[in-house]
């Protein structure tokens, strides 16, 4: 018989830096989950990931104080950043432009991160890319 889910919890975390230290620490110890056994897992499985990404992941509780875990790719704004080669995006969206990305890169993107999206084909995963970029400041050439 499946296990009884109690709660669902969404994390982000650098890939490889799982710690006891907030704010993993809190929330884990909150639902009486063993921390230094999320920490090993979660570094273990995405030690081959880039050190600076930030990691969605979802963990999902269950009655007898397990879990299990879900790790995700890293978010849109992350990739597009890469691709531009900025450390953050415009400060004034729409007004200055912070940098630029071309049209193959934005598809590329799109490509990367569409089992996580919420996008019925590639071309409106493109859409939801250029949606970031633009909100981001950042301008498409192409």
């Amino acid at each position: 018989m499946a296990k009884k889910v109690v709660k669902f919890l969404n994390l982000q975390i650098l890939a490889g830096k799982a710690n006891p230290a907030p704010p993993i620490g809190p929330v884990l110890s909150q639902n009486k989950l063993n921390i230094m056994e999320f920490c090993k897992a979660f570094n273990d499985r995405t030690k081959e990931m880039p050190s600076d990404a930030v990691i969605p992941v979802v963990i999902s509780v269950y009655a007898d104080k397990t879990f299990t875990f879900v790790t995700k790719k890293p978010p849109v704004s992350y990739w597009i950043k890469k691709a531009a080669g900025l450390k953050s995006g415009g400060k004034l969206p729409g007004r200055e432009k912070a940098g630029k990305i071309t049209m193959q890169q934005v598809a590329e993107i799109a490509r990367e991160k569409m089992e996580d999206m919420n996008a019925y084909n590639e071309s409106a995963a493109v859409s939801m890319v250029m949606g970031t970029v633009r909100s981001m400041g950042i301008e498409i050439e192409g």
